[in-house]
C-alpha cells in the first residue's frame, strides 16, 4: 500500500503552496490579529481557482476532488493561517451542503458570488437549547400560502457579521423528520442580526433571531426529512474543520523546530537536550498519524461524500493532534511562543476551538462507538412506559 500523495496530488499541493508562498505569507501575521473578513484576499483565492474546487464545473466549480480542497486548505494554512478560513468557507461547511441540494435556479442566484469571494454563507445550526443535541431545535417554519413564516433564534454563527446568505436548520414537524433548512438573505423584514460577540479564538458572531420572517417558498433547501442529507453535508464539514487543525499545529511544529535548532540554553541549542527531543519525538508521530486518517476520509469522498465513521475518527484525529501540538509547540518557544508577535499563541486559540465546534470531540466518540459496535446508542433518557 503506498502512503504517498499521487503524482497529481503532489504537484497540486506544489503549486498551492508557491501560490501561498508568494501571495499571502505578507500580511499573515496581520490577518490573524484582524476581525475583519479579509474581502481581498478572498477574491484572490477565488482568481486562483481555490474555491469550490471539488464542485462540478457546471456549477462554477473547479471540478477537482475533495482531496484537492484538502491539501489546498492545509498548503494555504501552512503558510496564513487566516487564509484557510476562507478556503474553509469556500469549499467545505454551509457551501457544500448548498451546492449539492440546491435547485438550479438558486445556485444560478447565489453560486457566482460565492464562488468569486464577494459573498459569503453562514450556518444557522445551533440554538440556546439545541447545541450538540441539534435535533431539538426549535425554529420554525411555517407554510403561508407561497411563503415560509420563520420564528425562533441560532447561536455560534460563523461568519454571521459579513454573510449575505444563510443556510438555516428549521423544524416544519414534530421529530427528526420534520427538520429541513431553508436559505434566508440579509436584509429580509423579520430578520436580525444581534450583537457582536468574540469568541477566544478572535472570531466575532452574532445570534440570528427570526420573527414572523417572511421567506419565499423558492427559498426552500431541504424540506421535511431533509435532516439526514443535511448531517451526511456536515461531515464534509468536519474534513474542513480537521484540515485546518492539524495544519495549524503543523505551523507551529515548523516554528518550533526551527527555534530548537536556533535557540541556545546553557551553551547548547536546544535540540541537543533530550527532553525537547521527546516532545518533537511525540509531535511528529501525532501528525503523521492524524494526517493518514485525514487522507483516509479524504480519498473516501473522492466520488460521492465520505461516510460518518471515517469522518469523525480524522476530526477527532486532527483536533487533537492539533491542538497537542500547537501546546506543545508553544511550551518549546516559552515566552517568544506566548506572544502575539508570532502565530503560535493564536493558533493555539483556533485549534482549541475546533474541539468544540463542528461536532464536540466527545459527540465524536460516541459516533465512533457507534460504528464500533454496529449500534446506536441514544444519548436521551427513556421514554416512561
Amino acid at each position: 500500500m503506498d502512503f504517498n500523495l499521487s503524482e497529481e496530488h503532489q504537484a497540486f499541493a506544489d503549486s498551492v503552496a508557491r501560490f501561498a508562498r508568494e501571495k499571502l505569507s505578507a500580511g499573515a501575521l496581520a490577518r490573524a490579529h484582524s476581525t475583519a473578513y479579509p474581502w481581498e484576499t478572498a477574491a484572490l483565492l477565488a482568481k486562483q481557482g481555490l474555491m469550490g474546487i471539488a464542485f462540478p464545473e457546471a456549477d462554477g466549480g473547479q471540478g477537482g476532488t475533495l482531496m484537492h480542497a484538502v491539501l489546498a486548505i492545509q498548503q494555504v494554512a501552512l503558510v496564513c493561517p487566516k487564509s484557510a478560513d476562507i478556503v474553509q468557507v469556500g469549499n467545505f461547511g454551509p457551501m457544500r451542503t448548498f451546492v449539492e441540494y440546491a435547485t438550479p435556479e438558486q445556485k444560478v442566484r447565489f453560486l457566482p458570488d460565492l464562488l468569486a469571494g464577494k459573498k459569503l454563507i453562514s450556518l444557522g445550526m445551533s440554538e440556546p437549547d439545541a447545541g450538540s443535541a441539534v435535533t431539538e431545535l426549535k425554529t420554525t417554519a411555517r407554510l403561508d400560502g407561497d411563503h415560509y413564516v420563520i420564528n425562533g433564534s441560532k447561536i455560534f454563527s460563523s461568519h454571521s457579521l459579513e454573510a449575505d446568505l444563510f443556510l438555516i436548520y428549521v423544524r416544519f414537524g414534530p421529530g427528526v423528520n420534520g427538520i429541513g433548512s431553508v436559505l434566508l438573505e440579509r436584509g429580509t423584514p423579520g430578520f436580525e442580526i444581534g450583537e457582536r460577540t468574540t469568541f477566544m479564538n478572535g472570531e466575532v458572531w452574532g445570534p440570528l433571531y427570526f420573527e414572523n420572517c417572511r421567506i419565499p417558498a423558492a427559498n426552500l433547501l431541504l424540506g421535511p426529512g431533509g435532516f439526514k442529507k443535511q448531517i451526511s453535508g456536515f461531515n464534509v464539514e468536519r474534513l474542513g474543520n480537521a484540515s485546518r487543525a492539524l495544519a495549524l499545529g503543523r505551523y507551529c511544529f515548523n516554528l518550533a523546530r526551527e527555534h530548537a535548532l536556533t535557540r541556545r540554553q546553557f551553551g547548547r541549542e536546544l535540540c541537543e537536550f533530550q527532553g525537547i527531543q521527546w516532545k518533537f519525538a511525540d509531535m511528529a508521530m501525532k501528525l503523521e498519524q492524524a494526517q493518514l486518517m485525514l487522507y483516509r476520509a479524504a480519498l473516501e469522498g473522492e466520488h460521492g461524500l465520505p461516510s460518518a465513521q471515517t469522518t469523525a475518527m480524522a476530526k477527532l484525529a486532527c483536533n487533537l493532534a492539533g491542538w497537542e501540538v500547537a501546546n506543545e509547540a508553544m511550551q518549546v518557544m516559552g515566552g517568544s511562543g506566548f506572544t502575539q508577535d508570532l502565530l503560535v499563541e493564536y493558533c493555539v486559540r483556533r485549534t482549541r476551538g475546533w474541539m468544540i465546534a463542528g461536532g464536540s470531540i466527545e459527540i465524536l466518540k460516541n459516533r465512533i462507538a457507534e460504528g464500533v459496535f454496529e449500534k446506536s446508542f441514544p444519548q436521551r433518557p427513556p421514554k416512561a412506559n
